[in-house]
């Protein structure tokens, strides 16, 4: 596939290096060293110019084009990019933006601007902070097959029950498949006798109450009361998680210190209490009860302010911290410091966008640790090297680096056992190693 990619950001850049791969990438910016950087550092080939033209989209081939990504830092340029496309070509568009507005005004209009499909990146995010939040010592959420199978990355506590047990101890759920460990740089694909150290990232696929069970379980949280939520900061990801937290029934606490802002989200959040204040300052934290708060989620205008917050948070003795940051190079940062979830708009952005162009050979994809593993889910059909046989037969048709984590079968969850045979027409959700999906994908 041709993929012009409009913008060399770190949305741009991630999305490049994960199509290149496989596909045909071209790369346009306006900045030459940026140009010049990825020539050399990716496996792309770069132009110097303005996306928004179209003597600058034919210099990069945009009639031979099958796809191209506008993911400037413009919502204006992005959606002009994709409009100038379609004069020329009848390419895939695929726009960035971070107004919502922007985006309600596209799906008004039934696909209009020239846009097949728009991220929102402010909205992408709230929507992530907030499949996050639900899920104590949880990295990373998702959902398949219609909301039947999660799959959930945990970080394992020194006093967690299943610290220092082996996973064929620690496995007695029903419905939860042990997928992976992620121990510092290293992956480890499950098995029995894999041992669960502290500080492991545990990855489990299962049924949603399974998963649940087994979050509360290893954090030994009692969930009666554990849904005070704070919210700092009324950005647009404030906002937008605030306004998440409601339509699930939730009744957050919103703190922001402009006046005007304060005012403005308190008359468009009707189930948000809206608290006008410093959320620095430590005699309003205390008369607030924030102390008392199951997770505090900080988004405000700087990874230092947030930074800060949450750390003031934990000082306070608040269960679960959740901090956005604009560089993702302080991710580490944040959670050596004991912030438990750094979340990165960009990247949230660029893992929804190479999601959706894999989508035409999965059903959906979920990345984990920076793209180094990914859940997908896909249907098996009757040519696969799978069907038909006991699932511990046929992982010898698979590449090391996958575990099969769950099977929807007429719309009915099945937790797959080495003895389960796969069928035509069978659902599965599966652990691969980023580096084997193509392969696994054609034989599935």
């Amino acid at each position: 596939m041709r993929v012009i990619v409009v913008g060399a950001g770190e949305v741009g850049q991630s999305i490049a290096s994960n199509l290149a791969p496989s596909n045909d990438v071209i790369v346009i910016d306006r900045d030459d060293r940026v140009v010049e950087e990825l020539t050399y550092s990716h496996d792309v080939l770069a132009i110097h110019g303005d996306g928004t033209t179209i003597e600058t989209l034919r210099e990069a081939g945009v009639e031979r084009a099958d796809l191209v990504i506008a993911c400037t830092d413009s919502d204006e340029s992005n959606v002009v990019i994709c409009g100038s496309v379609k004069t020329a070509t009848d390419a895939f568009t695929i726009a960035r933006v971070r107004r919502r507005t922007l985006l309600e005004t596209w799906e008004g209009s039934q696909g209009g601007f020239g846009v097949d499909f728009m991220v929102c990146t402010d909205l992408l995010t709230a929507q992530t902070i907030f499949r996050i939040s639900g899920l104590p010592a949880a990295q990373d959420v998702d959902t398949f097959i219609g909301g039947l199978v999660r799959t959930a990355e945990f970080e394992i506590a020194t006093d967690s029950p299943i610290a220092n047990q082996p996973v064929r101890e620690a496995d007695r759920y029903d419905s939860l498949t042990f997928a992976a460990i992620f121990r510092d740089d290293d992956m480890i694909v499950v098995t029995g006798e894999a041992v669960i150290q502290p500080g492991d990232r545990v990855v489990v696929i299962g049924s949603a109450d399974s998963v649940t069970t087994f979050a509360d379980d290893i954090t030994r949280n009692n969930r009666a009361d554990s849904d005070e939520i704070v919210i700092v900061g009324a950005s647009e990801i404030g906002y937008q998680a605030a306004r998440e937290f409601e339509n699930h029934g939730y009744r957050p606490r919103l703190i922001e210190q402009d006046h005007d802002r304060a005012r403005e989200v308190a008359e468009e959040l009707p189930h948000t209490t809206v608290l006008k204040s410093d959320a620095t300052d430590i005699e309003f934290l205390g008369r607030e009860h924030i102390d008392e708060a199951d997770i505090v989620i900080s988004s405000l205008g700087s990874d230092e302010k947030n930074l800060l917050v949450s750390l003031l948070a934990r000082r306070l003795g608040v269960d679960r911290t959740v901090a956005i940051i604009e560089n993702l190079e302080y991710a580490e940062l944040f959670e050596t410091v004991g912030i438990d979830v750094a979340i990165n708009p960009r990247e949230e952005t660029s893992e929804e966008i190479v999601r959706f162009t894999r989508t035409n050979r999965t059903e959906k994809v979920a990345m984990l640790e920076h793209d180094r593993a990914e859940v997908i889910e896909i249907e098996a059909t009757l040519d696969s090297d799978i069907i038909g046989q006991q699932i511990q037969d046929s992982m010898d048709a698979l590449p090391d680096g996958v575990i099969i984590g769950a099977i929807s079968r007429g719309g009915e969850l099945v937790t797959p056992r080495g003895t389960t045979v796969i069928k035509p027409g069978d659902h599965i959700v599966v652990f691969v190693d980023s580096e084997v999906l193509d392969e696994v994908v054609e034989a599935i």
